[in-house]
């Protein structure tokens, strides 16, 4: 069966959930805003537009009228008082122009025709250079020539609309961020709580307060988690009451079995009795290292554990050093983490024929215990599958060879246990360096 290839990310549009809702919403609302906006400003042209074509009609007729009263010399005494922002009168005959006009053009030299009336003929050209400008030429009943040079312009905009338009805006920005907020913040309440989910640890229950559907999903998840919890317990509960109870029938085959008679099949049935029962002895501790509640926290000064670890294993001849040491006090639960560096360091022992402890803070405060050896390492792709429970790199289920595949579960247990984690790398020139980090 070919492999599912997933379907290319569109690169423009935002990977996270939030980022998305937000594009979306704002994009909606500032479409209805410009919408909004471009009706407003329609209704406000078309007003504009027809006050000011009446207007233009009712005060060129009367325009006209008081310049065709008045004496030829007493008109330019009055030609500027009768000009407005978007046309002047002149006496004269302005400039020449051409009959082709714009839509809008035609509709003023309509009103302007109409406020002439037929008493005074008026021919309106475009003039050219200018998109916009137009005069209309006629002659007053002495003769003058009176041209009206017609400058159409909407009425300006108001200082603070740009002002406005951009509070509004930023407005619709922060209510659209406001309201995905809202939404997404119990989402990523919920991945934060699935995050920190483990079965093993007394973690805080999600709260079930807030909108019906979010209290909704926080009952459901909260009961996962319960639900979760109690198959843990009960499966770790099955593997310690059967590695207990496998204790005492092994022993009574064991004592038979030396009781018998001094043969080959005598020595390997005690060997293999022997294996049996220390399968079962780490079978029952690691049971039980999913379970250290029953020991207190207490403070301990790390530099004097970790020599005195180093020290009872030199006693007994064992290639165990330490090559750097952080001192000071932490509170942990020292029988958990002595169990979790015996561990380590036997397998650096097995392996690699020597261990060397390393214990040093990190920037953020975290304490950071090593156990490094020069054996073979392990694998790149089985680093993490080597801390699930029996599971062995080495091939042959060998038991001397192999070992029986709990101790680094063990030690991983008992790391979350005490609130930190197991983790392995191989070094460079060889060997494996596993750390034990607690906050």
């Amino acid at each position: 069966m070919s492999a599912l290839v997933a379907p290319p990310r569109v690169r423009w549009w935002p990977g996270t959930l939030s980022a998305r809702l937000f594009l979306i919403l704002l994009a909606g609302l500032v479409i209805a805003y410009a919408m909004s906006f471009t009706v407003l400003f329609m209704e406000r042209y078309v007003t504009a537009r027809t006050v000011m074509l009446g207007t233009l009609e009712n005060e060129v007729a009367t325009s006209i009228a008081i310049l065709d009263r008045l004496p030829a010399a007493e008109r330019p005494d009055w030609i500027h008082r009768l000009d407005r922002p978007t046309y002047r009168y002149i006496l004269g005959p302005g400039l020449p122009g051409v009959p082709d006009m714009t839509m809008r053009a035609k509709d003023i030299a309509t009103k302007i025709e109409e406020a002439a009336g037929q008493r005074f003929p008026v021919r309106v050209e475009m003039i050219p250079g200018d998109g916009k400008r137009l005069q209309a030429h006629l002659t007053l009943s002495d003769g003058s020539p009176l041209t009206i040079d017609v400058h159409p312009a909407m009425a300006p905009l108001a200082r603070w609309l740009p002002y406005v338009m951009v509070a509004q805006l930023a407005l619709l920005v922060l209510c659209s961020w406001l309201a995905v907020r809202q939404a997404i913040r119990p989402l990523a309440t919920l991945a934060d709580a699935a995050n920190t989910l483990d079965p093993n640890q007394t973690t805080p229950r999600m709260s079930e307060t807030g909108p019906s559907e979010v209290a909704h999903a926080a009952v459901a998840f909260n009961a996962m988690r319960d639900r979760i919890a109690q198959f843990v317990e009960e499966r770790v509960r099955i593997l310690a009451a059967i590695s207990h109870d496998l204790q005492t029938p092994i022993t009574r085959m064991k004592l038979r079995a030396e009781m018998a008679e001094e043969s080959v099949e005598k020595d390997k049935l005690i060997s293999d009795l022997s294996e049996i029962e220390r399968l079962v002895r780490e079978g029952l501790a690691y049971a039980r290292s999913t379970h250290v509640d029953g020991e207190a926290d207490t403070r301990i000064d790390i530099g004097s554990f970790l020599e005195s670890l180093v020290y009872d294993y030199q006693d007994t001849g064992k290639a165990v050093t330490m090559e750097a040491c952080v001192g000071g006090a932490i509170v942990t639960r020292p029988h958990a983490l002595r169990r979790i560096l015996t561990n380590l360091i036997d397998n650096a022992l097995k392996f690699g024929g020597a261990a060397e402890i390393v214990a040093r803070r990190d920037a953020d405060g975290a304490l950071r215990l090593m156990v490094m050896d020069r054996g073979a390492g392990i694998p790149e792709e089985q680093l993490d599958a080597v801390l699930q429970p029996f599971y062995r790199v080495e091939a042959s289920r060998n038991r001397d060879t192999g070992g029986s595949g709990l101790g680094l579960a063990i030690a991983q247990q008992l790391a979350q246990a005490l609130g930190g984690k197991l983790a392995l790398r191989n070094r460079e020139g060889g060997g494996l360096s596993a750390e034990v980090i607690l906050p």
